[in-house]
């Protein structure tokens, strides 16, 4: 029997089921209060993880927020389950679960990982402090490789975004060049085009992976289009190292973005034939917290369960890249610097804990209530938390998709701070170029020409 009720200082707080448990047992989210189903104090949210903690994992794994019977992504995770793994900690409950995660080594947790569904995931999060987060984050590596191997330690990887527009090749290639001399891309060099036509898409393609030929970098070419236009091109033998879909934590919202289970395996079996890359990691993925709200496929379950379903289904296709967007939906769903920062912890912390290699977008729109210094703040976090990659933007200003992100200088500064370096090829290359030294940038960085005019 389920226990969903308990009494805090003379009151009883009960709830109606184990997806109100997790809704309330959140941090206050924006996207949360929209929906209604936040907690409307604190005291219930406190009750909500008292109750929580007492929780078990088998409780979680067989009360999925949106029932197996009407959802794929509960279906495909729970499918997903290594039996033995889960098997010795179904009986933990919540609160034994933190404490696992906080006192265990690496080692221990990687023992458990396929045990485990994005209910678990989530629960655990719930009861974290940031600190926590950020302390447990560090012990949970995740590589992979494609053409490069992202997730090694003392590595703090980029993405270069090019973003131009009007899906000017020439305005992207300068950008790459810059962003290249400050030792960005070594994550990937991914462009988010305007037009999602196959020709625009073929060539912008065709033109990053000239240029690394042309310049030996070594990096992964990727236009983030819908995934539908990638396997076109892939088929039509365009290079391609990565391809790229944005996820959900519910069948619902993955078909508001135009996607279903069976599209996203026929996209991995096309990628395995036709890509361009030498890894057997070629898929990448962003999410964001609030994305089933804002498609109404969120089925009354709150935004931290419904991210962390999205990197269950994620670890299905062995990705090389996760990332999550936080903040560039604006304040609907995280309204301040505050909901930021933790949403950026909690996102990659959980996908870390699920096992996949993750990044962030630390982003916002400028109508949000934050700025440039809550963003500095959990780039700092995150680098502390061995994020394995963040966004390359110049100036920080992203001209096609309006939004503000991280700067080349920012990732620089980052990797100053904590002693992290690019992946080791990449460094290589720029080593070779005169761009990097010694593990530190050189006098000559941030010189474009270095590349050409």
């Amino acid at each position: 029997m389920v226990k969903l009720a308990t009494t805090l200082l003379g009151r009883v707080y009960k709830f109606r089921d184990i997806k109100e448990v997790l809704s309330k047992a959140n941090e206050e989210r924006a996207g949360d209060l929209l929906a209604g189903i936040s907690a409307g104090n604190v005291k219930e949210r406190i009750a909500a993880k008292v109750v929580l903690a007492e929780l078990t994992l088998e409780d979680l794994r067989y009360n999925p927020v949106v029932p197996f019977e009407k959802d794929a992504v509960s279906r495909v995770i729970d499918s997903m389950v290594n039996e033995i793994s889960y098997k010795n900690i179904k009986n933990y409950t919540v609160g034994d679960f933190r404490e696992f995660v906080l006192s265990a080594s690496s080692e221990e947790i990687a023992k458990i990982r396929d045990g485990l569904t994005g209910e678990m995931v989530a629960g655990v999060t719930k009861l974290m402090g940031n600190l926590d987060l950020v302390y447990a984050s560090k012990k949970l590596p995740v590589t992979a490789t494609c053409n490069t191997t992202i997730g090694g330690a003392g590595v703090l990887a980029s993405r270069l975004q090019p973003n131009h527009p009007a899906d000017d090749i020439k305005g992207m290639l300068a950008s790459i060049k810059e962003g290249l001399s400050y030792g960005i891309g070594d994550a990937v060099i991914g462009v988010k085009p305007v037009s999602d036509n196959i020709t625009s898409v073929s060539n912008i393609l065709r033109a990053i992976k000239e240029f690394m030929d042309k310049w030996q970098i070594p990096t992964q070419n990727c236009v983030l289009s819908h995934i539908t236009t990638q396997m076109k091109a892939a088929k039509d033998g365009v290079p391609i190292d990565l391809m790229f879909q944005s996820i959900a934590g519910s069948e619902k919202a993955n078909n508001a973005f135009g996607i279903s289970i069976a599209l996203l395996d026929e996209a991995k079996e096309i990628m395995a034939i036709h890509k361009s890359s030498k890894g057997e990691n070629f898929m990448y993925f962003e999410t964001e917290q609030g994305t089933e709200l804002s498609s109404e496929g969120n089925n009354n379950a709150d935004q931290v369960t419904l991210a962390a379903r999205c990197y269950g289904l994620a670890k299905r296709y062995n990705p090389f890249l996760v990332n999550t967007v936080v903040g560039f939906m604006g304040p609907e769903y995280l309204y301040d610097g505050r909901q930021v920062i933790r949403a950026g912890l909690e996102d990659h912390f959980m996908g870390k804990l699920t096992g996949i290699p993750m990044g962030a977008d630390i982003c916002y729109t400028n109508h949000m209530k934050t700025d440039q210094n809550d963003i500095d703040n959990l780039l700092m976090l995150l680098g502390m938390a061995d994020c394995a990659y963040v966004m390359g933007v110049a100036g920080t200003d992203d001209i096609r998709m309006m939004y503000q992100s991280t700067s080349f200088h920012d990732i620089a500064a980052v990797r100053s701070i904590f002693g992290k370096k690019p992946i080791k090829e990449f460094e290589k290359r720029l080593e070779e170029l005169g761009i990097m030294g010694e593990g530190k940038l050189t006098s000559a960085a941030g010189d474009p020409s270095i590349f050409g005019l």
